[in-house]
């Protein structure tokens, strides 16, 4: 690309819908950038129902993503297996590139295959590998609230469903923690001008929006 695209695509996570990112859309827009939301079935349609969103959007001419937690797995696995989609650089919220223990920990309660339907296998496994070419940052959280603290056991800091450990890649080109919890990095000015810092440079501002467990990467 032959200049950096101002146009932001915007998935939601698991269980939610395309509205759910309109918050954090709007923070990118106070930003000075263009964000699209695109919504997808995230229970019966996973991650293939988000690649499919997201190759129809890059179609229409490049744009950066941004990704909340499941979101953030499908942009990934969208951006290896089709590596000539016109993508600029991408932003995980709270997304398992590792894996998710809160995910294996729920899959022992009896049809929990229900609530995940098809976004468990990428869940489970996550996701680490991505075109050498293409600039991913992590967005962490830090406020141990949500369900995934009552079904699993966290080792160091979480967001109440996924723990940074989680969210930690050598691949990425950066990783910022910030204080949220797994929802409400939806709703975190700090985690909105710190998308809109990496969009812009390719790293984020260790500053005051970074909480101290945040680094760079290399």
């Amino acid at each position: 690309m032959s200049a950096a695209p101002t146009r932001v695509l915007l998935l939601h996570g698991l269980w939610m819908v395309g509205l759910t990112m309109r918050r954090f859309a709007q923070g990118l827009a106070a930003e000075g950038f263009d964000p699209v939301v695109l919504g997808y079935p995230s229970i019966t349609g996973g991650p293939d129902a988000a690649a499919e969103a997201l190759s129809t959007a890059l179609g229409n001419g490049p744009g950066h993503v941004v990704g909340h937690s499941l979101g953030g797995l499908s942009a990934l696995r969208t951006a290896a297996r089709s590596p000539a989609l016109p993508v600029g650089r991408i932003v995980c919220l709270g997304s398992p590139v590792c894996g998710s223990g809160a995910a294996h920990a729920f899959a022992r309660v009896p049809l929990s295959r229900f609530y995940f339907g098809r976004a468990a296998g990428i869940l489970h496994s996550g996701c680490v590998d991505w075109p050498a070419g293409v600039e991913v940052g992590m967005v962490a959280g830090c406020v141990p609230r949500g369900l995934g603290a009552l079904l699993a056991r966290f080792d160091g800091p979480h967001d109440g469903t996924v723990s940074v450990a989680e969210t930690r890649a050598p691949g990425l080109a950066d990783h910022v923690v910030v204080d949220a919890s797994h929802s409400g990095l939806l709703l975190s000015r700090a985690a909105m001008r710190q998308t809109a810092a990496f969009l812009r440079s390719g790293h984020f501002d260790h500053g005051a929006d970074a909480h101290g467990d945040g680094r760079r990467f290399g």
